[in-house]
């Protein structure tokens, strides 16, 4: 290694940044919103993230009152008191615009360059409030959907305990009580483990080029006697040579729940046909049912876990409510989708998209 005794020069010398620079810099690195408001209650800097959340396409942020940027009443006064107190101060505001937006905030007291000001950390905590909500209402819905099986067996239990299990003219039928409500209580049990599985991202989707004629007919096979009870006739006109690009062993769950409810929702003496489409992109399975349909202001929810138009119905017939949810994460991992039509008094059709390739 060489050195020189040459003098450095003028430019090479590090750059000096004022501290407004510096400020500045901190901001624009920043992940969430930050203002930073004078005295005289107007903003001083900001953020790229802020000017996102709160610019409305209204140009730059600085110098505009801070009741023109967010008009929200408490946060104009947590910032007053920072400034009035010296102190630190948190807050929780909603913003109500394109979409409602939840923020935990931070408020600090700053001098800088001898000017007082107050910066404030705007932490937007609307997706986790509402993963909170949703994981509540899962919680509360399981609670609910177990609860209800589990106190039907234990008032049997009860009952065959207390004597009738020497009444030979009921004991057997209260077993089938327990009997069914305790498979229920498995259904449900091994459709919340396999959403869980599937909404964690712990399942592989191997796919392959799936005979959909041979694989249809297996389900059709599987599921006849439920069919053969109810009059349905189930249909298909797939062709021997159509391939589709799925897991195999997903894509017949996924059409096993959208077949079986079929069948469950249907008239008696009705309809369940399968079809296979093309587009350009991908291909596209239809099950349709000639049951009495599902009203259009209901659609948009029929996916959610644990929706249920008819809560007693279901029940009646044995559905989880959870079956829906499982194709439409099966789907999706597939890199395809699945939607839902429906006319009241001419049945329901759901359809899923794969992709080609």
């Amino acid at each position: 290694m060489t050195t020189s005794n040459e003098p450095i020069s003028n430019n090479s010398r590090p750059k000096t940044f004022s501290s407004a620079d510096i400020i500045q810099r901190i901001l624009n690195s920043a992940r969430e919103a930050v203002l930073i408001v004078d005295h005289g209650m107007r903003v001083a800097a900001s953020n790229p993230v802020a000017y996102r959340a709160f610019g409305r396409g209204n140009g730059p942020l600085e110098e505009r009152r801070l009741s023109e940027v967010i008009r929200d009443a408490k946060l104009h006064e947590s910032f007053r008191n920072t400034f009035e107190s010296g102190q630190p101060s948190e807050i929780k505001i909603e913003l109500i615009g394109n979409d409602r937006r939840n923020y935990d905030i931070h408020i600090a007291p700053l001098e800088l360059e001898s000017q007082k000001y107050a910066i404030g950390f705007f932490y937007d905590v609307t997706k986790i409030e509402r993963l909170e909500r949703v994981r509540q209402e899962f919680l509360s819905n399981i609670s609910h959907e177990l609860r209800t099986p589990l106190t039907s067996i234990i008032a049997f239990v009860e009952t065959l305990e207390d004597g009738a299990i020497d009444d030979k003219e009921n004991n057997r039928r209260f077993l089938g009580v327990i009997h069914r409500n305790a498979e229920r209580m498995h259904s449900l049990i091994a459709d919340i483990l396999e959403l869980s599985l599937i909404e964690s991202g712990n399942i592989s989707i191997e796919k392959g080029h799936v005979r959909l004629a041979h694989l249809v007919g297996e389900i059709f096979a599987s599921l006849s006697s439920k069919a053969a009870e109810r009059e349905i006739k189930l249909i298909h006109e797939i062709s021997d040579d159509v391939r589709v690009l799925a897991d195999p062993g997903r894509l017949e769950q996924m059409l096993t729940n959208l077949i079986d409810n079929a069948i469950k929702f249907n008239r008696p003496e009705g309809t369940v046909e399968v079809v296979h489409m093309t587009s350009e992109r991908a291909s596209l399975i239809s099950v349709a049912d000639t049951g009495e349909g599902i009203p259009s202001e209901n659609l948009p929810r029929v996916f959610e876990r644990f929706y249920r138009l008819d809560r007693g119905r279901t029940r009646e017939i044995g559905g989880t409510g959870l079956g829906l949810a499982i194709v439409k994460h099966l789907a999706r991992l597939h890199g395809g989708e699945v939607s839902v039509e429906s006319e009241l008094g001419s049945g329901t059709t759901f359809t899923i998209e794969l992709p080609l390739s």
